[in-house]
């Protein structure tokens, strides 16, 4: 009997143009050797210029998918993209404190590429309140993080921020800033123990650089996000070494990416890696 694949579980949101969303994790964990269980929790009117419209999915239905496919399924990671409402935060959150075990892969998803908000206060206070505490990783751009943490003056303190509301993880992505390399800073929770106590400080472990590229691209944070769930779930190395490999795929497919409308690229995630 063939060994199956490893199970990733996404929430997120369904894109019509194909470019972001549980499409884009579809094709990312598929391309990496991993299988896509999808749980749609809204659905948006958007196309590769920006987006018009969101409706959420009622957080009961996704409920009932999620706990379907977790009992038939063993599921090896979750990857959590746009959820729509503080409802599906909260929602996502009860799932993942009954799988506390599971790995969860965050890219906090605040707005389309063309400036549309999909998410109100409600949600952002949800997702800082409740969700941060849960993630293992959180993937944002430096709008996302401000997001996060917009009482913090420097990126530095809004990742030590989202640190210390308990995610152990932060990568922050640099395609948003200028300059000719793109980079990713990874923050990471350490404890310090003394006589004393038990200290929680910060401490920014790698960067990453990568070639600036000349377009802009569709579902990119979402193909990042997901290819670090991917290497999670089939557990190839240390969270360095999964970050890493994410960052290569994902560089790949936006080097590769194609333009289908008047907008943004879109990343080439199907292509053919080296094994």
């Amino acid at each position: 009997m063939r060994a199956g694949k490893p199970v990733v579980l996404c929430f997120s949101g369904l894109d019509p143009s194909g470019g972001a969303g549980l499409q884009a994790d579809a094709e990312t964990l598929l391309s990496l050797g991993c299988h896509c269980a999808p749980i749609a929790a809204a659905l948006t009117v958007q196309d590769t210029v920006n987006a018009s419209r969101m409706v959420p999915v009622a957080a009961d239905l996704m409920a009932e998918q999620a706990r379907c496919v977790l009992a038939d399924m063993s599921v090896r990671c979750f990857k959590l993209g746009l959820l729509g409402s503080a409802a599906a935060v909260k929602t996502v959150c009860g799932i993942l404190r009954e799988h506390a075990d599971i790995p969860v892969v965050m890219d906090p998803v605040g707005a389309a590429g063309g400036g549309y908000a999909f998410a109100g206060s409600e949600t952002l206070a949800a997702m800082r309140e409740l969700l941060l505490p849960l993630a293992t990783i959180v993937t944002p751009n430096s709008v996302e993080l401000t997001q996060l943490a917009p009482e913090a003056d420097t990126p530095d303190a809004a990742a030590g921020e989202v640190l210390r509301r308990g995610c152990r993880n932060v990568l922050l992505t640099g395609g948003h800033e200028s300059g000719k390399h793109v980079v990713n800073r990874w923050f990471r929770a350490i404890h310090e123990t003394t006589r004393e106590a038990t200290r929680e400080d910060t401490c920014l472990t790698s960067e990453f650089r990568w070639p600036r590229l000349n377009h802009e691209f569709h579902g990119s944070g979402c193909t990042l996000a997901s290819a670090v769930a991917g290497n999670l779930a089939l557990g190839r190395g240390d969270m360095e070494n999964a970050l890493r490999e994410a960052q290569q795929y994902t560089w790949e497919s936006l080097r590769r990416a194609w333009r289908a409308g008047a907008g943004q690229h879109l990343p080439e995630r199907g292509f053919r890696r080296e094994p």
